[in-house]
């Protein structure tokens, strides 16, 4: 995989998390939280930490039941994505993000939603081929 910018998205109906990573370091770190609940301010957010961050891979965790199942917030999420590839023009992929938030609340996080879009931007750049 050649040196690139991940930006990664934890997807909720109520905040979205945000991290950036990089494919050098196979790295990285929580960002912000996002309010979902206005679609305008959630796209000029995202715009912004685009144009801060340059990446050239969107990532966005996909939620699934323990047993790997779909549920309703896996729709939304892959809407998401599909939205956020055609508003930005930017590859867009799916990563499972089971246990994401259970895991950054076990770890302290001060913003889990920004802690588990950390854990998944780092699960896709450890699954990415060097």
């Amino acid at each position: 995989m050649p040196d690139i910018t991940v930006l990664g998205f934890d997807w909720g109906a109520k905040r979205i998390g945000a991290a950036v990573g990089n494919s050098l370091t196979r790295t990285a770190t929580p960002l912000r939280s996002l309010r979902a609940d206005r679609t305008d301010l959630k796209f000029d957010a995202i715009a912004a930490l685009i144009r801060e961050w340059q990446p050239q891979q969107l990532v966005v965790g996909l939620p699934l039941h323990p047993d790997g199942a779909a549920h309703d917030n896996t729709a939304h999420a892959r809407r998401f994505a599909r939205q956020l590839e055609g508003r930005f023009r930017l590859p867009v992929a799916l990563v499972d993000e089971r246990y994401t938030s259970v895991t950054a609340q076990a770890a302290g996080a001060d913003d889990v939603d920004a802690a588990a879009a950390q854990l998944i931007v780092e699960q896709y750049l450890q699954q990415s081929k060097p």
